[in-house]
């Protein structure tokens, strides 16, 4: 058994940014960091923060007034800064920058009196966060019976942005049945959709010509990963979604002569090198990676950090 690897696979640079803010949150001020959310989808890189001071909470009401706090890479709502604000938190903002840009694109839609629409899933943090930043009327919608329950008619001024982590063949159909029902709508297409989700997307889909099945490694509450297994499966590939080498399941592997191994954008690469380990106790030979795009972007750490380092 062979055992090819994507690239670009793994941390993408929004993710590699939140926790090294984290992580220089806690060399400055020293232990509780508090975090709202997790800083990325991930119990691995959660765990290891966690075991190093940081406190990861779920309501800006469980952090003490005044308390060093990070926001985590998916953004927030307008309700949860001024929250933080008037607990007179130190707050340290690690929202991934595209997704800021689809808060502020959101906005200016808005402020224009566009209902906004929101492609993405309902419930998840990047969407929860966008929808919070948006003073007039939101909707989110996540499949095509969703688009056909909007209230607003073809006549009204309609503008959508979506997440940015969803699947490109997905998102696709999405817009086309909105724009069906809306033609007058605006949007960025398909631009919203962050550089590391299509570049991890377009390199499973030419990972699942040349293999028979594949892994990905990552979260299973992440968004990215859990696409990437449906953009295999959608090629024919059987694809299985692990946290790590301890899901791994011998059965899969039975009569399968060569394996693709990919990554989510929050998943550390040495997650991987265990999937690759375990693999060739399970029989594999050769692990090889696939040549691919070579990924360059790298975004500022916030001024505050910045000046202190």
């Amino acid at each position: 058994m062979n055992v090819l690897l994507a690239q670009p696979r793994g941390f993408c640079a929004g993710v590699a940014r939140a926790i090294e803010i984290a992580e220089r949150a806690l060399e400055t001020y020293g232990a509780p960091v508090y975090v709202y959310h997790e800083i990325v989808h991930n119990g691995h890189v959660v765990g290891d923060l966690a075991a190093r001071g940081a406190v990861f909470v779920e309501r800006i009401a469980d952090i003490p007034e005044g308390a060093v706090t990070v926001f985590s890479a998916h953004g927030v709502s307008t309700a949860v800064v001024d929250e933080a604000r008037e607990r007179d938190l130190k707050v340290i903002d690690a929202t991934c920058p595209l997704v800021t840009k689809v808060h502020l694109q959101a906005q200016r839609y808005s402020q224009r009196g566009f209902t906004i629409v929101i492609v993405g899933h309902a419930g998840h943090e990047e969407v929860e966060g966008t929808r919070g930043s948006v003073t007039g009327p939101v909707h989110v919608v996540g499949s095509l019976d969703d688009i056909e329950a909007l209230p607003m008619t073809s006549k009204d001024p309609v503008a959508y942005v979506t997440q940015t982590t969803l699947s490109i063949d997905d998102t696709r159909g999405l817009i086309a049945a909105l724009e069906t029902r809306y033609p007058d709508i605006v949007g960025p297409g398909l631009d919203d959709i962050c550089y590391a989700t299509l570049n991890r997307q377009r390199a499973v889909q030419q990972l699942s010509r040349r293999v028979d099945l594949v892994i990905v490694v990552g979260a299973h509450n992440s968004s990215n990963s859990n696409r990437l297994q449906e953009v295999a499966a959608d090629h024919g590939v059987p694809a299985w979604l692990v946290e790590d080498e301890t899901e791994l399941q011998p059965v899969w592997f039975e009569g399968v002569k060569t394996v693709g191994v990919t990554a989510g954008a929050s998943t550390p690469e040495y997650l991987v090198q265990k999937v690759c380990e375990r693999l060739n106790e399970l029989g594999a030979g050769s692990v090889r990676e696939l040549p691919g795009l070579a990924e360059t972007v790298r975004f500022r750490l916030p001024e505050a950090l910045r000046q202190i380092a």
